[in-house]
């Protein structure tokens, strides 16, 4: 037996199932979860996950000039490093969401034998942030996204507790691992009235993390879906 299908043997389902259940976009056997609005309106969702860091400043500059609202997804312990920043994207009027912890994959590795997290493990990376948020950026998180796109078993009694709504991804732009002109290529052809653009403003919880090629690929992208017609909601809005 393979480590996929070993892991996905220890949730009593098939390797198809489980691949699906645990990455799939339209999924809601973890929990309840989102992957875009409605289309009726032609806007898009900018969210971004990771953060915050240094580089968020910058997207926040050249957000409030162009008049674009965001949704950035922390992760608790970079609240912990950069409070005064996650106020200031609170602050300037953009959602904050809950990105865990410490950023943990939830789902088993692929390492053998397989680690699995627990359901209170997974309650705890979100009910940590949940408060660190709270506490630091003076928001309450209504939004929750899983770590790499990622969810096992207590996600749905993780939301359900803390009272979170899941959000996945139309597309996803691949700018920690590409540089920006090959980002706003895919943005481009994949954007569509209610899509949720997933983007990082960190690197997991590294600290000073370098997102030149997602700030670069911002500032081409923000122009060029402003003179299709595009206008910008935070996640809430777009679900509207």
């Amino acid at each position: 037996m393979g480590r996929v299908a070993a892991a996905a043997g220890i949730a009593g389902i098939s390797f198809g199932g489980a691949a699906y259940a645990v990455r799939g976009r339209s999924s809601q056997i973890f929990g309840r979860s989102v992957y875009r609005g409605s289309g009726k309106r032609r806007s898009i969702a900018l969210t971004f996950d990771d953060g915050p860091s240094p580089g968020s400043l910058e997207l926040l500059d050249y957000f409030g000039k162009q008049g674009v609202k965001a949704t950035f997804f922390q992760c608790g312990v970079n609240v912990l490093r950069h409070p005064d920043i996650s106020r200031k994207i609170s602050q300037a009027g953009h959602e904050i969401g809950n990105h865990t912890y410490s950023h943990a994959r939830l789902c088993p590795t692929l390492s053998w034998p397989p680690r699995v997290r627990s359901p209170q493990f997974i309650l705890d990376e979100f009910s940590l942030a949940q408060a660190i948020i709270q506490a630091e950026a003076k928001v309450e998180p209504k939004l929750m996204r899983a770590p790499y796109g990622l969810r096992w078993y207590g996600i749905g009694e993780a939301q359900r507790t803390l009272d979170l709504l899941g959000v996945m991804w139309t597309v996803i732009g691949h700018d920690w691992e590409w540089p920006a002109e090959r980002i706003v290529d895919l943005l481009r052809r994949k954007a569509s009235p209610g899509g949720i653009i997933c983007l990082h403003d960190g690197r997991d919880v590294r600290p000073n993390p370098d997102i030149r090629e997602t700030l670069k690929a911002v500032k081409h992208l923000i122009p060029w879906l402003l003179d299709q017609g595009y206008t910008f909601d935070t996640v809430t809005e777009i679900l509207q």
